[in-house]
């Protein structure tokens, strides 16, 4: 039986399947990151949105806390104050968090996690004395606490793309 250099050699499983033996060696590596880094940084992603999360239940633990509660007042004009955003931003992080960490209603999560990246991202603009110093495309540490958050769509984004599209023909039907 013919063996490709990344998958390992062929071998009849028990049922009288062909299965393909995992790679050893110099192989193994790349092919168990391969298999398990999209999981890897899902949860990893998740775990963070799990903390952050649970930062900001208590008023004043999160550093946080402040300018996102300051975005949501501008965001609604006012109509939704501190003492409520502050705990629905913790329930949405949270819930962004247990879906990433468990895979459950992936493609729900992923969808409540970019609007909530769109938030994040308008800080930039509708705080803008915070975020930038001067004239200049300097942010401030306010700004850059932001502006890291690219990190977190990148994966999100990895994560996405990776994620099977339900559909009648199975998972990788897509319609």
């Amino acid at each position: 039986m013919p063996d490709g250099p990344a998958t390992g050699t062929a071998v009849a499983d028990p049922v009288g399947r062909q299965g393909v033996r995992p790679p050893r060696g110099p192989r193994a590596i790349p092919a168990f990151c391969r298999r398990h880094s999209i999981t890897a940084l899902r949860v990893s992603v998740g775990l963070l949105f799990l903390w952050f999360g649970a930062l900001k239940i208590l008023p004043g633990v999160s550093h946080a806390e402040d300018m996102a509660t300051r975005v949501m007042s501008v965001l609604t004009s006012g109509h939704v104050p501190a003492d409520l955003s502050r705990p629905l931003l913790a329930m949405m992080e949270m819930l962004i968090g247990a879906g990433l960490v468990t895979g459950l209603l992936l493609r729900l999560t992923l969808l409540v996690f970019f609007v909530h990246m769109a938030g994040t991202f308008s800080a930039l603009v509708v705080l803008p004395a915070e975020m930038w110093e001067g004239g200049l495309p300097v942010p401030t540490m306010a700004g850059q606490y932001v502006l890291k958050n690219v990190v977190l769509v990148a994966a999100g984004l990895a994560v996405a793309v990776h994620t099977p599209r339900p559909g009648p023909g199975g998972p990788e039907d897509g319609r």
